[in-house]
């Protein structure tokens, strides 16, 4: 590796910013906007045609000549000939005029000759007849052509994240591709001879790997496509081998084997491998041996070995990475950062900056932060219903309950 094992660890923002720095997007592919939910646009997109592509009803009800209805009321209603019929979907064939009405359905066609629509509420049918029992305005419930889009306007840019409304407006402009932001694949690494799978019998020494599957589901939440490979054993031959294996992802990530022990061979194997190592300890609890690097120029990151240190790390080092390859915008890569009231005292050893698992909800115009009451770095239930981090700086050692503080959202804390 290019740099020395003393290397003093670097404070979160400083290891963020490195990451970000040698990130680069990766490329696009071509899909149908069926299966594009939270990717990110890639290309502008032209509006083909005026949406609607014609003047039509805004609601149930008879299409008139506006002046004929002036002065009408329930009590004095004006009478006028219906002439025809006119579904969403059909074409107006004969034109209005002076006298005459014609029923018509939402989205259907406005009718030649037609200056407003009455609501069916304010009519009532007698035969080939209908009274109108109030005064329509020039153009009212008369939806205009283009009134939604009009033709030739960039109606979605290159860096749009595509939700419900992006897809649908692709769907109304008769766009069923669309190309969009490649979902990185990324390998999973789990180290360790005493990892077993959770369909293993339990054994004297033994602990499941968990991590593999809670860095998958953080992968699939982040939008890659998470590749886990087999547990690695603590053997540099088998360490080197499973790297090897990986570096066929757009990301390596490996939990386990980046400390100091005798057996965590993830840095001397990188080393031998070429790794191009710009940092391995961040100033931060839980969390500080993590090592990032690029690897034959795959991103490699290597994650501590507990629990809930290694998912902390994925979501303010990895995450953003993700974010940044996938073209998200540059304001959306980091979690969001709110200030909340403490829900009670909190205690802490203060001798790193620390971030403590919280539930936060809103209450009385403000969020409010619930430390959990277990924050050990092993102890993957503190992660159960965290929306949030708490941060404290280093050196602060206790928090009272009503305090303002600095949260780090990890979650919606509204769903």
């Amino acid at each position: 590796m290019s740099q020395s094992p003393n290397l003093a660890p670097l404070p979160v923002a400083e290891a963020q910013r490195i990451i970000l720095e040698t990130i680069a997007p990766i490329g696009v592919e071509r899909l149908p906007i069926t299966e594009t939910v939270g990717r990110v646009l890639r290309e502008m997109v032209i509006a083909p045609a005026d949406i609607p592509p014609h003047d039509n009803s805004a609601m149930d009800g008879y299409a008139v000549v506006a002046a004929d209805s002036a002065g009408a009321e329930a009590e004095t209603p004006v009478r006028l000939r219906v002439i025809g019929d006119l579904p969403a979907g059909r074409v107006p064939s004969v034109p209005l005029s002076s006298g005459q009405a014609i029923r018509i359905m939402t989205g259907a066609p406005i009718p030649v000759g037609t200056t407003g629509v009455v609501m069916v509420e304010r009519t009532k049918a007698d035969g080939e007849f209908v009274d109108v029992s109030v005064s329509v305005r020039e153009g009212e419930n008369i939806r205009p052509r283009g009134e939604d889009v009009t033709a030739g306007s960039a109606i979605l840019n290159p860096g749009d994240v595509l939700r419900a409304a992006e897809i649908g407006t692709l769907a109304a402009m008769r766009r069923s591709f669309v190309t969009v932001s490649r979902a990185p694949t990324v390998a999973i690494l789990a180290t360790g001879d005493e990892l077993t799978e959770p369909d293993e019998p339990a054994a004297p020494g033994k602990i499941v790997n968990s991590n593999a599957y809670a860095l998958a589901a953080l992968v699939r939440e982040a939008g890659g496509t998470p590749r886990t490979l087999p547990i690695v054993r603590d053997s540099p031959e088998a360490l080197e081998l499973s790297i090897s294996e990986a570096l066929a992802a757009d990301f390596i990530v490996s939990s386990g084997g980046v400390s100091v022990g005798d057996y965590d061979y993830v840095k001397p194997v990188l080393a031998k491998m070429g790794l191009d190592a710009k940092f391995w300890r961040v100033w931060m609890k839980p969390g500080k041996p993590l090592l990032f690097g690029m690897l034959q120029d795959t991103p490699y990151v290597g994650l501590p070995g507990n629990p809930v240190s290694t998912m902390v790390c994925f979501l303010l080092f990895v995450r953003p990475a993700l974010r940044k390859a996938m073209g998200f915008p540059e304001a959306t890569w980091l979690p969001p950062t709110v200030t909340a009231k403490l829900a009670a005292d909190v205690k802490t050893k203060a001798d790193r900056p620390t971030y403590l698992r919280a539930r936060v909800t809103w209450s009385d115009g403000g969020f409010v932060a619930r430390v959990m009451p277990a924050q050990g770095s092993g102890v993957l239930s503190s992660m159960l219903g965290a929306e949030g981090l708490v941060f404290f700086e280093e050196g602060k050692k206790t928090g009272a309950a009503g305090e303002e503080v600095k949260v780090v959202l990890i979650r919606n804390p509204f769903e």
